[in-house]
């Protein structure tokens, strides 16, 4: 019989596990405060015997090394890894006895990082469960930049290698137990659910069903900003981290607050957004207690300022302590409990700021005021209102002077950020509104979007509509299909100051290409010109999988004067800026009918 106790750590987005049979227990990847561990341990009844590290962390502070001492059980970590205290190092093939029938083997799955190693749980001789640590993950992989620039490329190979050692390794009924996965950063996306195996993985996994080439190529693409206070966690994590301290701090009253505020310091309030917006002392951040509270508050402070908390109650106090320690803010110069009205000098008032939702922007109207993004990149590469401005929460304080003059309605995702963003913005004297809605809502409440669907599009670009459907990708590309009624102008001739088509003049625009990415290049230069234009999410990939008509490629027909080897007898030529053919504008059959060879013959083109 054997056991598997999983760990959370949702504030950071990881799980740590414990393991064990009758009588002992094994720890993978424990989390810093280690006293939550021993009590997990106690409810078993088991005796910690081994400490298990799948790699030097770059997300969080490791608890391993104090739980090992506190407990007397060994402390594994792989050989590869250049730490500076005493550990047992482990080798790929290493195996680790826990108790009778129960033992760890250790498995070499480098590529999150170099060294590192995940660890099969084997009951009988027989494999129940692999500890992947930031290796295979649900879905997808641990990102490969965190340890070297240069080892980048090298290592997302190596994850993918990896993922399919495990594969091919372990028994489909094998339970995968990732560390990473379920929010952290660490990861290269997010999980999609909570459990699996090997064989769950093997089917879904995108290191297990693409090629290596077009993996590494959109792992490498996919990958967002890495949180600046990483750059710190990988270094204390091989130095050793030190015993925690999670005593109350020493309490501030109003005079210290305001004077740490004058000081530079950082005072954080950790109050719920919606109490923060009723009333706040001047100058204060808010970052609520029970959200990412770690992630973000250690990505944007500076690394090492003082930080002063203020809560709504001690319970909430020790709960931000116990999260600030797993990311090294170990601890707060001060601390004070209670209202605002507690925490602001006498005759001093709290300031506030209003709260909204995307129905409030619409009928205000989104051009009447600055609408500020602060989700990533990545987010924003989804869809976004039109004309917003976009800084990145965690590039905010170094950009206010780049937020035009009135009020600024901040938004994100889901509100929590947009809450932070206001707060910064509120402490720099700006008059600003906390949009606390989730980002759905934008284009439901009539906001104009910049990326539409397919669908969405085919309704704007019939035959009576406004708007032209504007094929950007390159001449090989168009000439295999594309939608009846399209306009071709490739984004190099764009990007070499191209004009746009005849039929696209004095006309919204819609950009399309190949799966969206270039059609959103395509659409930031055309609105640097003045055109009205928005592009589709998805490309004609989306296009095709929406069942919508694509002509050309197989279709035959003659050629067009001008046209491209390999074009279609759909489209005519227009001039581009240099007078020289390449830009067309397909004509659609009578009924709109796809090429013969229906979606399923495009989408294999068109990919």
């Amino acid at each position: 019989m054997y056991f598997v106790d999983t760990i959370e750590v949702p504030g950071l987005g990881n799980r740590g596990y414990l393991a064990g049979g009758a009588g002992s227990a094994v720890v993978v990847d424990p989390p810093r405060d280690v006293d939550r561990v021993i009590g997990a341990a106690a409810g078993r009844g088991v005796r910690i015997t081994q400490v298990v590290e799948t790699h030097v962390h770059n997300d969080y502070v490791t608890g391993g090394l104090e739980l090992a001492r506190i407990t007397g059980a060994a402390y594994l970590v792989p050989a590869g890894a250049r730490v500076a205290f005493d550990r047992t190092p482990v080798a790929d093939g290493d195996v680790a006895e826990i108790e009778d029938g129960l033992a760890l083997r250790a498995l070499a799955t480098p590529g999150h990082t170099p060294h590192h190693m995940a660890y099969v749980l084997e009951a009988a001789g027989r494999a129940v469960a692999v500890f992947t640590g930031g290796s295979l993950l649900i879905g997808t992989v641990g990102r490969p930049d965190l340890v070297e620039p240069a080892l980048t490329g090298r290592l997302a190979r190596a994850q993918y290698d990896s993922a399919h050692r495990l594969a091919a390794e372990l028994p489909d009924g094998t339970a995968v137990l990732p560390t990473h996965g379920f929010g952290s950063f660490c990861s290269a996306a997010q999980a999609a659910g909570g459990a699996t195996t090997i064989g769950r993985e093997r089917g879904s996994n995108e290191a297990l069903v693409k090629d290596v080439d077009t993996f590494v190529a959109e792992l490498l693409a996919g990958l967002d900003d890495v949180p600046a206070y990483y750059a710190h966690m990988g270094p204390l994590n091989a130095r050793g981290p030190l015993p925690v301290d999670l005593t109350p701090p020493r309490p501030a009253d109003a005079e210290e607050i305001a004077a740490r505020l004058a000081a530079g310091e950082w005072v954080v309030d950790l109050r719920d957004r919606r109490a923060f917006a009723e009333g706040h002392v001047a100058g204060a951040f808010n970052f609520e207690a029970e959200g990412q509270l770690a992630t973000y508050l250690a990505w944007l402070v500076p690394w090492g300022r003082p930080v002063t908390l203020l809560a709504a109650s001690p319970a909430q106090l020790a709960h931000a302590q116990r999260e600030l320690v797993r990311v090294g803010i170990d601890r707060p110069a001060a601390a004070a409990t209670g209202s605002p009205a507690e925490w602001v000098r006498d005759g001093e008032s709290p300031r506030s700021f209003p709260r909204g939702t995307f129905a409030e922007l619409a009928a205000r109207g989104s051009d009447a005021v600055v609408v500020l993004d602060v989700r990533r990149d990545s987010e924003r590469s989804g869809g976004h209102i039109r004309g917003s401005l976009h800084i990145p929460l965690h590039r905010l304080r170094d950009r206010v002077s780049e937020i035009p003059d009135g009020t600024v309605w901040v938004h994100c995702a889901g509100g929590m950020r947009a809450a932070m963003g206001a707060s910064i913005l509120d402490a720099a004297g700006r008059d600003v509104v906390a949009v606390d809605d989730g980002f759905a809502s934008a284009a439901a409440a009539g906001l104009p979007m910049a990326r539409i669907t397919a669908e969405e599009a085919h309704e704007r670009t019939g035959a009576e509509a406004e708007a032209v459907l504007l094929d950007v990708r390159e001449h090989a590309e168009w000439a295999a299909g594309h939608a009846p009624g399209a306009v071709h102008a490739p984004l190099s001739e764009l990007a070499c100051g191209g004009r746009l088509p005849r039929a696209a003049e004095d006309r919204p625009v819609i950009t399309i290409c190949r799966s969206g990415k270039r059609s959103r290049e395509a659409a930031g230069l055309l609105a640097a010109r003045g055109v009205d234009v928005v592009d589709v999410l998805g490309g004609m990939r989306a296009w095709v999988e929406a069942g919508l008509g694509v002509v050309g490629g197989s279709s035959g027909g003659r050629s067009a004067p001008g046209s491209p080897p390999g074009g279609n007898g759909d489209s005519d030529t227009v001039s581009g800026a240099d007078g020289s053919p390449g830009m067309s504008r397909a004509h659609s059959s009578a009924n709109g009918s796809s090429a013969p060879g229906g979606p399923s013959d495009a989408a294999a083109r068109l990919a």
